[in-house]
C-alpha cells in the first residue's frame, strides 16, 4: 500500500512539473473520482502549497476534486435502481427532506470537510437532486477546504512540519463549525418560516 501511495505522489509532482496549474486540478480530480477507495491527492495538495502559489493551487484542486465527486452523483443516478427498489420509502423520505431543508449546505459540509461525501454524491444523484446545485456545492467546499491545505502547506512549510497538521486539522474543526452553524441556521429559519404559515 505504501508503495502505491508513494507512486501516485512521484507520478502526481512528475505530472505537475510538465502541466502546472492544470495538471493540479488533473491529479485532484482523479482523487477524488475513486469512489470509496482513498487516493491521496491532498497530500500532493499539502505539498504543492509549499511550491507554488497556495490559492491557486487551492482553487485548481478544489475545482478538480468538485467535478471527481460527480462519479459518485453519476453512480446513484445511473446504479441506483437496486437502492430504489430496496430502499423505496428511505430514499422518498430522504428526497422530501431535501426538498423542505435544502440538501445544498449539507453538500457544502461534507465537501469541505473530511466527511464521507462519496455517499452524499450517490444519495444525491439515486433522489435525482439538480446536479447543477449539486456541482455548485460541491466546489464551494472543496474550494475552501482545498485552499485550507494548500495554505497549511505554504504556513507548514515556514514552521515545524507538526505545526501544519495540528493547523490543519484545527482549522478543519472551526471551518466545520461554522458551516454546522450555517446549516442548523437555516434548518431553523426555514422552519420558523413554515410555522408562520
Amino acid at each position: 500500500m505504501v508503495d502505491i501511495f508513494t507512486g501516485f505522489v512521484d507520478w502526481a509532482l512528475a505530472l505537475i512539473g510538465v502541466w502546472g496549474y492544470p495538471g493540479v486540478f488533473i491529479i485532484s480530480f482523479l482523487g477524488n473520482a475513486a469512489i470509496i477507495l482513498p487516493v491521496p491527492s491532498y497530500i500532493v495538495v499539502i505539498s504543492l502549497g509549499g511550491i507554488l502559489n497556495p490559492w491557486l493551487v487551492g482553487i485548481f484542486a478544489g475545482l478538480g476534486a468538485a467535478f471527481g465527486e460527480l462519479t459518485g452523483y453519476l453512480v446513484g443516478k445511473g446504479g441506483g435502481y437496486a437502492a430504489k427498489d430496496k430502499y423505496s420509502g428511505l430514499l422518498e423520505r430522504t428526497r422530501r427532506w431535501s426538498e423542505r431543508h435544502g440538501l445544498f449546505p449539507i453538500i457544502v459540509l461534507f465537501a469541505a470537510t473530511p466527511l464521507p461525501d462519496d455517499i452524499v454524491g450517490i444519495i444525491a444523484g439515486v433522489i435525482n437532486y439538480d446536479i447543477r446545485k449539486f456541482l455548485t456545492a460541491n466546489v464551494i467546499g472543496k474550494v475552501i477546504s482545498h485552499i485550507a491545505l494548500a495554505l497549511a502547506g505554504f504556513y507548514g512549510g515556514q514552521l515545524i512540519g507538526e505545526w501544519s497538521i495540528i493547523f490543519l486539522v484545527i482549522f478543519s474543526f472551526i471551518l466545520a463549525a461554522v458551516i454546522w452553524k450555517m446549516v442548523t441556521g437555516e434548518l431553523s429559519a426555514r422552519k420558523k418560516k413554515q410555522t408562520k404559515k
